[in-house]
């Protein structure tokens, strides 16, 4: 038979692909492509020298990290969300940390499932040197509420709000509710000793934050993390009060302001006007005493007449019932917290926090009658009390009132 001319022969392909379903084009250039590949691979393979080999790796890494950037990109501008298990825990923390809407939103989400019906949160903030694995003022804190009468189930309305990404990590091995929080150029993540300066930007930033939770509607119950909880504390805030607060020492009257030194590690807040301006106030006041922390600012501004034209009920908390090292709670019977105040150095609160959590077992294991006849007491502080008196410039057998958490 004769070939036809080759024009004729284009001509012919062409109408047998233009009539082909495009699964016959498909199976046509893969079958190609495979022969193809197949002799390269069996006939022009040649070994490869080390410099190629290098050569070879370096095309691949670059080709690898061209595209990573190309995909990474992509996702973000399409918003898509990889699975958490593919995410780094620095990625998943850096992300958390970003100031943009998002951030407002996970707050929102972290906020809304922890609280009570009452749009009621328990909060408490956690930097790296408190929440090391090993005998941390974290687990402490933690082991209180499990210790506690009937207080293991306030844990699902508390709130961490970490200030590190180690914090952080480790606030996720142990609890639900975890917040990062930071703030640009300071680095939280070490102990801040009383009174320096990253203490004082620490106390600051934490009055800010619970403004904006103020503002966002909630009520707050803020406690440091070296308060041990042992019994409920709600039952005994006051139903009309805006703002209630702790103290260092409490004169056996709520409403005295000249004489009841507060304590900012444990407050109860309701969610109004007057809170939200009077902590606009409170922050705003840390310009007019720049050498001084939010207590002592708080001591110094509790006279001040915005108090009295905002209309805030301010109350001062029994310490029979919001003890601490400062002024020990003399009733175990009644006691719902107590602070490791009046108390410098993180060993010496963890140290002296563990005594008085034996103090708690050794309490709740006595039968009914003997809880209420023998009034069993609190161990006097050990660590604290050498450190503060060191810290005070006081001997032993001095003794004076300071507001040092």
């Amino acid at each position: 038979m004769r070939p036809e001319p080759p024009d004729r022969t284009r001509r012919t392909a062409g109408i047998r692909l233009r009539i082909s379903s495009p699964t016959t084009i498909s199976r046509y250039y893969n079958s190609v492509f495979t022969r193809e590949m197949l002799r390269g691979s069996l006939f022009e393979f040649k070994p490869l020298n080390a410099l190629h080999r290098a050569r070879t790796a370096t095309l691949f890494f670059l080709v690898f990290g061209f595209s990573y950037l190309v995909l990474n990109r992509t996702f973000d501008s399409c918003q898509i969300r990889l699975p958490d298990y593919l995410i780094s825990s620095t990625e998943m923390f850096s992300s958390a940390l970003s100031l943009s809407d998002s951030d407002d939103t996970s707050l929102e989400t972290v906020l809304r499932a922890a609280s009570m019906d009452d749009n009621t949160v328990i909060l408490t903030t956690l930097n790296e040197a408190w929440a090391e694995p090993n005998n941390s003022i974290l687990d402490l804190f933690l082991t209180s509420f499990r210790l506690g009468y009937q207080t293991s189930r306030l844990l699902d309305h508390l709130v961490i709000i970490t200030l590190d990404q180690k914090a952080f990590v480790s606030c996720k091995r142990v609890h639900r509710h975890c917040f990062a929080l930071t703030t640009e150029g300071v680095d939280f993540s070490q102990e801040a000793y009383f009174m320096t300066p990253d203490y004082l930007k620490m106390m600051w930033r934490r009055i800010d934050f619970l403004r904006s939770v103020l503002e966002m509607g909630y009520n707050f119950l803020f406690t440091d993390a070296d308060v041990m909880w042992f019994r409920d504390p709600f039952p005994h805030f006051y139903q009309d009060a805006d703002f209630q607060i702790a103290c260092d020492h409490y004169s056996g009257n709520s409403t005295d302001v000249s004489t009841n030194i507060p304590n900012g590690g444990f407050s109860f807040v309701r969610s109004n006007t007057r809170s939200i301006e009077f902590y606009k106030y409170w922050y705003s006041s840390r310009e007019v005493y720049p050498d001084l922390h939010d207590q002592d600012v708080l001591n110094n501004i509790k006279y001040d007449a915005i108090l009295t034209d905002l209309n805030l009920n301010l109350r001062f908390l029994d310490t029979n019932y919001f003890g601490g090292f400062c002024e020990p709670s003399k009733d175990m019977e009644k006691v719902c917290t107590m602070h490791a105040n009046c108390c410098v150095g993180l060993e010496n609160k963890v140290h002296d926090l563990k005594i008085m959590l034996q103090d708690w077992k050794n309490f709740m294991a006595l039968p009914s009658g003997i809880k209420s006849s023998s009034g069993p007491t609190w161990s006097p502080p050990k660590n604290c009390s050498h450190a503060l008196h060191r810290h005070l410039g006081l001997s032993e057998d001095e003794s004076r009132v300071e507001t040092v958490r």
